[in-house]
């Protein structure tokens, strides 16, 4: 009888492993505050990240060597003409907080200005990947992103191409 009790047990344990969850949670998540960043601008004046509170701001990790984040540049440039001054249930206004991972302060301007990156909040630290950013928001390819709400909470993360409009209509004021 305490074989079966133990065979019974092992068992029930085989089970429960076999359907835990796999999910691994990388941090910072949806659902968290999202680390104060500060870091120079164009001009060398530290931007705070924590300086847009109260607006819907996307958090975009870029650099003028990567393809895709240039073409991604693209995407956000539209996204902010269109909702910049939108009302949504999330707060008021859009913005877009630029880190970018480039070495160069010269090139990471020109690129700024041929993607046309009309708004104001573009930071860097020269330090590419070596970046305590990088290790602070926990990513490894770029683009890379994550969007926040007034509190400065993370709503979503890594919203690319369309799916970034459709994210922020759904979020818009009645």
């Amino acid at each position: 009888m305490k074989n079966l009790n133990a065979f019974g047990i092992t068992l029930l344990l085989v089970i429960i492993t076999a359907f835990k969850s796999n999910v691994t949670v990388i941090h910072p998540a949806i659902g968290e505050k999202a680390p104060e960043i500060e870091l120079k601008n164009g001009e060398g004046k530290i931007t705070k990240l924590s300086s847009l509170k109260g607006k819907v701001v996307l958090i975009d990790f870029w650099a003028s060597w990567c393809n895709p984040c240039r073409i991604e540049n693209q995407h956000i440039r539209k996204a902010y003409a269109q909702y910049k001054d939108a009302n949504f249930k999330i707060g008021k206004g859009f913005e877009v907080y630029s880190i970018s991972l480039d070495s160069d302060s010269s090139i990471w301007q020109k690129a700024i200005k041929n993607d046309r990156m009309n708004w104001d909040a573009h930071v860097s630290d020269f330090k590419k990947w070596d970046s305590p950013i990088v290790e602070l928001y926990n990513f490894r390819f770029l683009p890379h992103n994550l969007l926040v709400d007034c509190a400065g909470t993370i709503v979503a993360k890594n919203i690319m191409g369309h799916d970034l409009e459709k994210t922020l209509t759904a979020y818009l004021a009645e």
